[in-house]
């Protein structure tokens, strides 16, 4: 939370160095593609726990992410509960329903069907933990006034993308997850108006028959996704 008296501008000396040749970098940035080439969106979830610790440590990870004027416009909500599980089950599927039922459009369903999804979302009730992502619009003081968030969507996007590589990389596999719309979970979780719902991550272990389209390994090229100025 934000105090009103600090909000002032006070250079530090830089907390964190990393001093690496090129060849280190080179290597650090292979190792880390390689990693992320073996995530995979997971629909085939095993009930193995997963220890809360690990979660809040992601969590941690994705706290630290860049954010307009450092305002870190996001909450994160944890469950492991089986009964809140099934109801957010229940709720996702209804709008599911209606979404394939007509409501997202011919164009839409024919691009989803390559990947094989359905109004069924079992591994909402199976996969030991669901993470809901909410974006705040506002922020409080301590003083209980309210000040404005800049670059949400923006913000909580990148804090997003750090909480699945950190899952990734704890050895953990994710499904996002956006039913369509999604204020069901304000409700259900306790969370104020003010907080838009922008995303369900599930979290676990794969089954041992878990499968992945073939469409999902179809990624495109660097060429179709870097332009390069160089000097």
């Amino acid at each position: 939370m934000f105090a009103k008296k600090s909000l002032s501008y006070e250079p530090i000396p830089l907390p964190d160095r990393h001093s690496m040749t090129d060849a280190e970098m080179a290597a650090a940035a292979k190792d880390f593609f390689d990693t992320m080439c073996r995530r995979h969106s997971v629909r085939d979830f095993t009930d193995r726990p997963v220890p809360q610790t690990i979660i809040e440590d992601c969590v941690r990870a994705a706290g630290r992410a860049p954010s307009g004027a450092n305002h870190q416009p996001w909450h994160f909500v944890a469950i492991g509960d089986p009964e809140k599980k099934h109801l957010i089950r229940l709720a996702a599927e209804e709008e599911e329903k209606k979404f394939y039922d007509g409501g997202a459009g011919d164009e839409w369903l024919r691009a989803l069907e390559p990947i094989g999804t359905g109004v069924d979302k079992p591994h909402l009730d199976i996969a030991p933990w669901l993470i809901v992502i909410f974006a705040q619009r506002f922020g409080e003081f301590d003083d209980g006034t309210t000040f404005k968030n800049y670059y949400v969507p923006e913000s909580v996007g990148i804090a997003t993308g750090f909480l699945l590589a950190a899952l990734h990389h704890a050895g953990l596999v994710t499904l996002t997850h956006t039913p369509n719309p999604m204020r069901f979970l304000n409700g259900m979780l306790d969370r104020p108006a003010s907080e838009k719902p922008v995303m369900i991550v599930v979290v676990g272990h794969p089954s041992e028959d878990a499968t992945v389209p073939a469409v999902a390994k179809r990624k495109k090229s660097l060429d179709e996704i870097l332009t390069v100025y160089g000097n």
